[in-house]
């Protein structure tokens, strides 16, 4: 028996609907899509506030698309709603939730820019399962030049390198032209300057010569595909670089009226399309790609894949390593120990594994585990003496892909928390966490700082252990003989948060 799934989700342009048939096997299918514009992005971007008349818009639509969620019969369990750059910067935006709240009965997630480029990765993942093999054999870049903001990421032979979410999008565009009294040859030299600094960064991260694959993501780049590329899968279109180019410098000389009637878009969507074709167009400059690979996919796409993905497929294993990835170059970044931070990983997880049943947990903190354990020393890179509040600080600055910026709260207090002081509510930033991160925090924390004792001396000496627990104790069983005195030292010092968590006595044969 099938069953549906709508999302909507709230951008700068316009407020999206699409109804999802789920299959028994979670395979899924599209079935119903709307689509209606709104001033959101013009009106934050402008004055940093949604106006009362964009409000009552949004309303309006909001409540239309409940009616037409209720002709599916969909509860409010299979409803999802999100809202994208626009609101997050909006000053009012807690006052304009609680109003669509009150008003539709909608509860609004905001995500952040890390989560947009989560489910965006997912979404192409799903809509490319015939193309993966791309990733493991090029560098890639990934992008959606959006209304509000500019999701990008960049791949290395398919290890992710880095994820940005970066404050340019055609409506900032627009009022920024619009607040220098400035012309189209001004927008291009902006979004030149722009997007070249930003190339200047990132090849500190990997080489953009050395970037032979581009990946467009958005209905601007659709519609391009539409017109001159060549379709490789029902969601995936090639276009040559030279074609696309040309296509870019000619739709400079269309006026607004000519898009809509040639493409038969919305007005919002014809006003912001030049400026969106020309940033693809500038990004494309700085890499070495011959093509355009352009997919068919979104935010909603990703929600949907997200949450009907099992565990341990392809899709999820793939996901979870680009997560571990992305952690890891942050740790090249800073210079840690690698070798050090991947034993503690590979002990911590055994650890965790050991104890699943007695966490209680629902497996996505596996991943926070790792990615503390990859980091927990990044904060010598500042001063060794008390790293551990060096690594707070670093990670809690840092960007990971995959993780949001509350994952990235418990990942920075678990590395805090693995050596010194135990966890305690006499800290005002622990404190500060709900009280489910807090004992999330002193559950990986206490299960980080075992492993971290297990490689006191960053030798990496106990390679094979086994792990027994029997008579209220947690029996760590050497299989060969080696001098452990600085491990034992070290478990004496740090496994008191254990045993008090746990209840199990640490003991080291």
């Amino acid at each position: 028996m099938t069953k549906l799934e709508a999302v909507i989700e709230i951008g700068s342009t316009g407020i999206r609907l699409a109804v999802a048939e789920i299959a028994q096997d979670n395979s899924w299918s599209f079935i119903d899509y709307s689509e209606l514009p709104t001033a959101l992005g013009w009106d934050v971007f402008t004055t940093s506030l949604v106006s009362r008349e964009t409000l009552v818009q949004c309303l309006q639509i909001l409540n239309r698309f409940k009616e037409q969620i209720a002709t599916w019969q969909i509860d409010s369990t299979h409803t999802s709603i999100v809202a994208t750059s626009a609101l997050r910067e909006a000053r009012n935006r807690d006052a304009v939730l609680d109003r669509i709240r009150i008003k539709t009965g909608f509860s609004v997630r905001i995500i952040d820019g890390i989560e947009e480029n989560r489910l965006m990765y997912i979404a192409i993942l799903n809509a490319l399962q015939e193309q993966l093999p791309r990733f493991n054999n090029s560098n890639s870049i990934i992008l959606d030049v959006g209304g509000g903001s500019t999701e990008l990421m960049l791949l290395h032979k398919g290890e992710m390198v880095s994820v940005h979410s970066l404050r340019l999008g055609t409506v900032i565009i627009e009022q920024h032209i619009k607040s220098m009294m400035g012309t189209q040859k001004d927008a291009h030299r902006f979004l030149e300057e722009f997007i070249n600094n930003t190339g200047v960064n990132l090849n500190k991260e990997l080489s953009l010569a050395k970037v032979h694959q581009f990946i467009a993501i958005g209905q601007e780049a659709q519609i391009v595909a539409n017109e001159i590329g060549t379709s490789v899968s029902d969601n995936c279109w090639t276009i040559n670089r030279e074609d696309f180019k040309s296509f870019v410098t000619k739709l400079q000389s269309y006026s607004i009226d000519e898009c809509i009637a040639r493409f038969k878009i919305p007005y919002t969507e014809a006003h912001a399309l030049t400026i969106n074709l020309l940033a693809y167009q500038l990004f494309i400059n700085l890499t070495a790609a011959e093509e355009i690979l352009v997919v068919k996919s979104s935010i909603r796409e990703g929600i949907i894949a997200s949450k009907y993905t099992a565990p341990n497929t392809e899709l999820q294993v793939n996901f979870a390593n680009q997560v571990t990835a992305s952690a890891l170059n942050l740790c090249r970044k800073f210079q840690v120990d690698e070798a050090h931070a991947q034993y503690v990983r590979t002990i911590a997880i055994k650890f965790y594994d050991t104890l699943q049943d007695e966490l209680g947990f629902e497996g996505r903190e596996r991943l926070l585990l790792e990615a503390s354990a990859l980091l927990h020393d990044v904060g010598t890179f500042i001063k060794n003496q008390n790293h551990e509040m060096h690594s707070l600080y670093i990670i809690l600055n840092s960007e990971i892909f995959g993780l949001s910026k509350d994952d990235m709260v418990i990942v920075a207090h678990v590395a805090r928390f693995h050596k010194g002081t135990p966890p305690s509510t006499s800290d005002t930033r622990f404190n500060a966490l709900s009280p489910q991160d807090r004992i999330t925090v002193q559950k990986l924390a206490a299960i980080l700082r075992i492993a971290d004792a297990l490689d006191r001396g960053h030798t990496q000496r106990i390679k094979d252990f086994k792990i027994e627990l029997k008579n209220e104790a947690m029996h760590l069983i050497v299989n060969k003989i080696y001098d452990t005195t600085l491990e034992r030292n070290a478990l004496i010092e740090k496994a008191d948060l254990f045993e008090n968590i746990f209840g199990y006595k640490v003991i080291l044969h």
